[in-house]
């Protein structure tokens, strides 16, 4: 595969994987029935005419599985990041999934450059909201990247 082909594969696996992290959110989709819902529905599908980018399964894998398992690690370092008096609670869930994958890259694929991690979820985040708050996402996930691999 080559470079460019394999960062597209990647980008359409964190894409999913936000959804995912939305979905489980919403829904309380367990890990492992959601992953399979993904394969087998979303994942490479084409839905409303829009056909969805072929993902690097094992890479949305691992981020989903990941980000699950490690969710109150994920929450923390969050948390610790958030303005005086904001929680979890207070975030837009499609954020919270967008910080949730994001944070789980920093601390967990010390292969991924912190910069490539923030860009990506930075233009995942660009998709959902307006500038102001795809700069909180990467304001938010830089931090934890400084911090989280020193």
């Amino acid at each position: 595969m080559n470079k460019n082909k394999r960062a597209q594969a990647r980008s359409a696996a964190r894409l999913a994987a936000v959804q995912a992290l939305y979905q489980h959110e919403m829904e309380g989709t367990p890990g492992p029935q959601l992953i399979h819902e993904f394969h087998l529905h979303r994942i490479g599908a084409i839905i409303e005419d829009a056909e969805y980018a072929e993902a690097d399964i094992p890479f949305f894998d691992d981020i989903v599985k990941g980000a699950l398992a490690r969710a109150d690690e994920i929450d923390a370092a969050i948390t610790a990041r958030l303005a005086s008096g904001w929680s979890m609670d207070r975030l837009d869930r499609t954020m919270k999934a967008i910080l949730r994958a994001g944070t789980y890259e920093l601390i967990a694929r010390g292969d991924v450059p912190v910069g490539a991690v923030v860009s990506e979820y930075v233009d995942v985040a660009k998709a959902f909201f307006d500038a102001r708050e795809a700069g909180f996402a990467n304001g938010l996930l830089d931090a934890i990247g400084k911090n989280g691999r020193a």
